[in-house]
């Protein structure tokens, strides 16, 4: 201590990483800092925040200020003491030094207790907690997994490329989206040369359908079915809340508090985990129903929805047999949702007009010729 009252310290201002001798007065209602050479500074102790000198033998730092704080250094542990002699009331937020000898127990208590926290969490709480950490996630971050689930689950080289195709395609995503009350997401469509049946979405509004399916695929109205069952697993974050469930506990809870950092660093992994997903029974009937009311608000025909998943209903049985990731493979279509889904059609007014009129849908399907005869040429 320098003089009655003060102590000796150290003063950094933030702008610049030279620190400076100071002497530091505690009172009622402060700090008073004299910075040798730099006059005095008055610190209110609502504004002041204690960052470390938790522990035997650490100095003491208070900070003061934003993004690039003031900063006052105090090596005595006394100063805690005379702080609160001076002025116990505002400084009952600063570390009492008489508390050290429990604060080595305390933190092994802290430990454990987090350990079994995570635990619990995982047991009981992350499928509670996913629906809610979804909720929570950043929308570029639902984009990002999106691309990266594309990259790795539609490779760009099985892509098919037709702008025309494409583009009747397209105005069925259209008017289907145009529909929705509130879109969250700029939806995009992506056909991929391989002749599984099947579609799927992956976050942040990527659609994939499988040429397999497309060329199946009756009339437009057949196609628009499975998109808008697809699109409602994008609007209802299902994948999304399927990746964090399957997550680690550490991604849960940088989605739950919203950290946009500890959650994008999950890119690549969640891609990965993508593929290997299957959407849970609740989540399939909830896209099915939502699809359905969809398609009745974009004044598309029901029964192509109901097309689609009879025909899925017949080869349910093929399921998984092509060897790519469970997410990928034929959705089953069991007779209580086709009932289900009958039901909703019924009850729902006859459609408007018809998809894309006067087009050439058997024309439209074949989006993936071209690469086909590219590749056959050897290009």
């Amino acid at each position: 201590m320098t003089a009655p009252g003060a102590w000796a310290g150290h003063y950094l201002d933030g702008q610049r990483a030279a620190r400076r001798p100071a002497r530091v007065t505690p009172a009622p209602g402060g700090l008073e800092i004299a910075v040798e050479g730099d006059g005095r500074r008055w610190w209110p102790y609502a504004e002041i925040r204690q960052t470390s000198g938790f522990y035997a033998g650490e100095q003491l730092r208070f900070e003061r200020g934003g993004e690039l704080p003031e900063t006052l250094l105090v090596d005595d542990v006394g100063f805690l003491a005379a702080l609160r002699a001076v002025a116990p009331g505002p400084t009952r937020a600063f570390h009492d030094p008489r508390t050290r000898r429990l604060r080595g127990p305390l933190t092994l208590a802290a430990a454990v207790a987090t350990v079994a926290l995570a635990a619990g969490l995982y047991v009981w709480g992350i499928p509670a907690l996913a629906a809610v950490a979804a909720a929570r996630v950043p929308l570029a971050w639902e984009i990002a997994l999106g691309e990266a689930a594309l990259e790795h689950l539609a490779p760009a080289a099985r892509r098919c490329e037709d702008p025309g195709r494409q583009r009747r395609l397209d105005e069925i995503v259209a008017r289907l989206t145009g529909a929705l009350p509130e879109p969250r997401y700029a939806y995009r469509l992506t056909v991929v040369d391989h002749p599984l049946v099947n579609a799927f979405a992956a976050p942040g509004g990527f659609l994939v359908v499988f040429s397999g399916l497309l060329e199946r695929a009756e009339s437009p109205e057949v196609l628009a079915g499975v998109l808008a069952h697809e699109i409602q697993h994008v609007e209802r974050r299902h994948a999304t809340q399927a990746i964090v469930r399957q997550a680690s506990t550490g991604i849960l809870l940088a989605a739950l508090v919203g950290d946009v950092s500890g959650v994008m660093a999950f890119g690549l992994e969640g891609a990965r985990l993508l593929g290997d997903l299957r959407h849970g029974r609740e989540a399939e009937h909830e896209a099915d129903r939502e699809g359905m009311r969809l398609l009745a608000a974009a004044g598309v025909d029901r029964e192509g929805m109901l097309t689609f998943f009879r025909g899925l209903e017949e080869e349910e049985n093929e399921a998984g047999r092509h060897g790519l990731p469970a997410y990928l493979s034929t959705h089953p279509a069991p007779g209580d949702r086709l009932q289900a889904l009958a039901v909703l059609a019924a009850g729902a007014p006859r459609p408007g007009a018809p998809l894309l009129p006067g087009v050439d849908w058997r024309d439209v399907t074949r989006i993936c010729a071209g690469r086909r005869a590219a590749k056959e040429s050897g290009q």
